[in-house]
């Protein structure tokens, strides 16, 4: 077995699903090792729901999903990782997992058991909440229509399972296990017909007697007491063995009970059929209704607005321990090295967990003798925010450096031109934070009010508990709530009962005066409150009752920012603010147009400062749009002016392609600029030259365009579709895509696309070489190793062309280290084909493995850079003892390729651009990881120098060696 590095040289996500499986990951470990990367971080693989394509709705912790595969696959893939010199990160989820349907025996086990469950505590339900029909209850929003109409249309369904002795309430694909408490309204239907069949003194109908006094007898759903739930749950399983026996030695029995079922689950003719069967439901546990209910009074927290996954408490040490027992495992048994922490900021305490996880991985670490400790988690920073330095994790799953990397590519001084051309088009103006607040209100009010009412209720009683807060009332504290989360800054705070932190108090106190500022009340008072109790503030010198309450409602709270933050500004705001999409991605910041050379480099330094093994993305599976579509979209930020003229000339070609729906445009005119930009990033590379071809295109323009004007929820939604204008949309695509009819458009915007595509390749190549050089670990999403010009899930969940990828591999890897001139001369004739990109990958990954050191610990040195271009230039290097690495990349060069079509190499370019280097004892050459070429320096009595010339005279970004 080769030996592996503790921490990733460089890591590749793999989504793992039915579709591609352990075996098929196991079959491209080869290729993936020969690339250079050090590690597979694969999706979550733990047991999901059937047929799921993510893996992130889990259902049992304590297996694999078997539609990835088995046991003894996985531990091929291992195995094969292992002799390769690899690794695995493992993608897990701690804050919530599958429910509904029939699959999650935790969640079964609490619908039917209710507060008495053992899993009653793993799922975070609010049993107690405003309505009190809900009290000691689970909504369950499954219905397709209302519950009344459903019920008396027969589709809720009374089953018994003689096998197991269980009764179940079905629906479609769900299943809702009948209280065992209950079973006598059932079973009661039997005894005088049974008796008069077999007898008042027969065996077996006196043992169904007595199993209808023992099911009747057993303890309640509220029971409290330790014993008697451990005595219900004892009991009942007893008794259903009991009857299942009963049933398969008495045919007379089982048929009695059926058809009690059948009488239960009444006639859709006669609704009053159904009294029965809907007092039956009433009894139980959930409470089913229609799934538009579910925004209102749902009572179990979810992720985001979610119905089907559940949050669960892994601050509850015993959850912790039964959500995590197999990964630890695998830990330990050193078949996993590292984690990826999904969505953190749901959980009610992260700090603890991430110390709690640490302390077990370094127990499973001792114990295997496996020094491999990486966890990286996904937290999303906004601003200025930063990951608190006590954490213990190794950093960020990357967004934070997708969102620095891609601002380098735009052109700051083109941010108020873009403004105005995007102004004209939609003949409206955007106030970014207006439309951020609206946007977060408008996801409180409707897809998250259920979660605000359990904040409102909860802060309510807190108030009515002294006598200087008890007037504020239910409402208005529940309006004060929406006004201060809908102007959060950040994704959360982390209060916790140890305490708050400065950062956390500045983040409060600026919502608190955000909500007071935009609130129109005359006493704004209560918002005075409202902080007071999220800062903890309210309760020194109280009782620890009040503390406790305080406390536990400034957590919960925290848990309700994040999925504000993100459905309100990720999945709404940024489908509607459209000035620049390449903008819009996880983690951005709106109010942010670009990134200059200085911030770049101060982050990469802060980085290795503070957080050296962070992960460095460009593409992610939640990225709205891939690394490629946005560099193409970037170079919109250089051409401004002409981009004004294109945009208003297609807007007057496809005039008459619109229709009206509501008196109102068919596409809107943010829609129609949206996909403009678009079809400019995700424009296939190679020629559309048949039918099949634009079908598939234009098929995945259309699928993007639909999720998109819903996500906006302005003229449509997901939850109340306008047909009419989503039509529309699809035939304005459908008809700006037929290449069969005359049509201007295409005839127009082809060659401009295709010029922009071509800037946009060098983009991406410097942005590339960015991740794989900078301090941190670069992750390559899968496919990215060619071009990728993917949109948001599930189109940038499509299957990846392995083969061709290995192929194109192999057709550069014959050269081995005598890369010639020819040979890159090549790779830049056909750029489109992607080889150019998978090269670079593939030197630069090998020059990180030959220098780990160097990569991954090495000093970063921001390089000057002297003449005209210099503003086009990114230069730094690595520094670890001798050895000096020099990255030298160009940006923004639009302007200076002007309409030719070649490359951004030579003196033609870069005449008289030169690069400072501060070593005056290193060597007076350097060699081009990618051209080979040998690199003269110049050198005077304080520093040497290169000429960006020399630097790119054969290939667009430069990577030398000095040592």
């Amino acid at each position: 077995m080769k030996p592996r590095s503790p921490i990733p040289l460089a890591t590749y996500r793999l989504q793992l699903n039915r579709d591609f499986t352990f075996a098929q990951a196991t079959a491209i470990v080869p290729y993936l090792s020969a690339l250079g990367i050090s590690h597979c971080y694969a999706s979550p693989c733990l047991k999901a729901r059937a047929g799921s394509m993510h893996g992130y709705d889990i259902v049992d912790h304590d297996s694999l999903n078997p539609e990835i595969g088995s046991p003894e696959d996985f531990d091929r893939l291992v195995t094969t990782l292992h002799e390769h010199g690899m690794g695995l990160i493992l993608d897990i989820v701690p804050n919530h997992m599958g429910v509904m349907g029939s699959d999650n025996s935790w969640w079964l086990d609490v619908l039917e058991n209710g507060e008495s469950s053992v899993y009653a505590g793993f799922f975070d339900i609010d049993w107690h909440p405003l309505k009190d029909e809900l009290h000691g209850k689970v909504l369950i929003p499954v219905l397709h229509d209302h519950y009344g109409a459903v019920l008396e249309n027969g589709e809720l369904k009374l089953v018994f399972h003689h096998e197991r002795g269980e009764f179940d309430v079905s629906y479609r694909n769900h299943r809702f296990p009948v209280d065992p408490r209950e079973y006598p309204r059932i079973l009661q239907h039997c005894t005088d017909a049974l008796a008069a069949k077999l007898g008042a003194q027969n065996p077996d109908l006196l043992e169904f007697q007595s199993l209808i006094t023992a099911f009747g007898h057993l303890p309640g759903r509220q029971e409290a007491s330790s014993d008697r739930i451990a005595e219900r749950n004892r009991d009942r399983e007893i008794h259903k063995r009991r009857l299942a026996e009963l049933c398969a030695r008495s045919q007379e029995i089982a048929t009695c009970i059926l058809g009690a079922v059948d009488l239960i689950n009444g006639t859709p003719a006669d609704p009053a059929s159904f009294e029965e069967l809907h007092e039956l439901i009433k009894a139980q546990t959930f409470r089913l209704a229609n799934w538009r209910v579910a925004s209102d009074d749902i009572n179990y927290r979810r992720f985001f607005d979610t119905n089907d996954l559940a949050g669960i408490c892994v601050e509850n040490e015993t959850v912790f321990q039964a959500t995590h027992r197999l990964v630890l495992g695998l830990m330990a048994d050193g078949k996993v090295d590292g984690l990826r922490i999904d969505h953190p900021d749901g959980l009610y305490n992260p700090p603890q967990y991430f110390e709690r996880l640490n302390g077990c991985i370094a127990l499973a670490a001792k114990n295997s003798g496996n020094r491999s400790h990486y966890v990286v988690i996904e937290k999303i920073l906004t601003g200025t925010e930063r990951l608190p330095a006590e954490w213990h994790v190794c950093g960020t799953t990357g967004y934070d450096f997708a969102n620095l990397v891609n601002g380098v590519f735009v052109e700051p001084a083109a941010a108020m031109s873009l403004d105005r051309t995007y102004r004209t088009f939609i003949d409206d103006e955007i106030d970014i934070d207006d439309l951020a607040y609206r946007c977060r209100k408008l996801i409180i009010r409707t897809a998250l009010v259920s979660e605000l009412n359990v904040l409102a209720n909860q802060i309510a009683k807190i108030a009515l508990s002294k006598r200087h807060t008890c007037d504020f009332t239910l409402n208005s504290l529940r309006d004060a709530l929406t006004e201060v989360v809908a102007t959060f800054p950040v994704y959360r705070t982390y209060v916790s009962p140890s305490g708050i932190s400065d950062n956390d108090v500045r983040y409060l106190r600026s919502a608190i005066a955000s909500a007071k500022w935009r609130s129109p009340a005359a006493d704004t008072s209560i918002f005075d409150f409202v902080g007071q109790v999220l800062l903890t503030s309210v309760a020194e010198g109280q009782d620890p009752a009040y503390r406790n309450a305080v406390t536990a409602f400034a957590m919960k709270f925290q848990q309700f920012t994040g999925p504000v933050m993100a459905k309100g500004l990720e999945d709404t705001a940024f489908y509607r603010y459209n000035r620049l999409v390449s903008l819009n991605d996880v983690g951005s910041d709106l109010h942010r147009f670009g990134t200059t050379t200085p911030e770049f480099h101060l982050a990469n330094q802060e980085r290795l400062r503070c957080w050296p093994h962070s992960m460095l993305a460009t593409s992610t599976h939640d990225s709205k749009r891939s690394e490629d579509v946005r560099a193409r979209i970037n170079v919109l930020s250089e051409i401004s002016g002409l981009w004004r003229l294109r945009v208003r000339d297609w807007k007057r070609f496809n005039r008459g392609h619109r229709c009206l729906v509501n008196d109102r445009p068919a596409p809107s005119p943010n829609d129609e600029y949206l996909l403009y930009q678009t079809l400019v990033g995700a424009w296939p590379s190679e020629p559309l030259n048949d039918t099949d071809d634009w079908k598939t295109f234009c098929e995945r323009m259309e699928n993007y365009m639909l999720k998109a004007i819903r996500e906006a929820k302005q003229t449509t939604s997901w939850i109340n579709r306008n047909t009419e204008y989503e039509t529309a949309v699809s035939s304005f695509v459908r008809t700006l895509l037929n290449p069969a009819a005359k049509n201007r458009f295409l005839d127009d915007f082809v060659p401009f696309q295709r010029r922009v595509a071509r800037i946009g390749l060098w983009n991406s190549l410097s942005q590339t070489l960015l991740k794989l050089t900078c301090p941190g670990v670069p992750d390559i999403y899968q496919g990215n190793e060619l071009w990728d010009f993917s949109l948001v899930d599930p189109d940038n969940r499509r299957p990846v062309d392995y083969i061709r990828r290995q192929q194109m591999f192999e057709s550069i890897r014959v050269w081995g280290n005598d890369t010639d001139a020819l040979s890159i001369g090549r790779l830049l004739e056909t750029p489109e084909d992607g080889r150019i990109k998978i090269y670079l990958i593939w030197r630069t990954l090998c020059l990180r493995q030959q220098q780990a050191d160097l990569f991954q610990q090495g000093e970063y040195l921001p390089l000057a850079v002297e003449g005209a271009k210099a503003k086009h230039v990114v230069a730094f290097a690595r520094k670890s003892g001798t050895t000096r690495a020099l990255v030298v990349v160009p940006r923004l060069v639009a302007g200076l390729l002007n309409d030719i079509d070649l490359p951004p190499i030579g003196p033609r370019i870069w005449d008289d651009t030169h690069v400072l280097l501060p070593f005056r004892s290193c060597s007076e050459e350097c060699r081009n990881a990618f051209t080979g070429e040998v690199l003269d320096l110049q050198k005077t009595d304080e520093y040497a120098k290169v000429g960006v010339s020399k630097a790119l005279a054969e290939f667009p970004v430069a990577l030398c060696l000095l040592d």
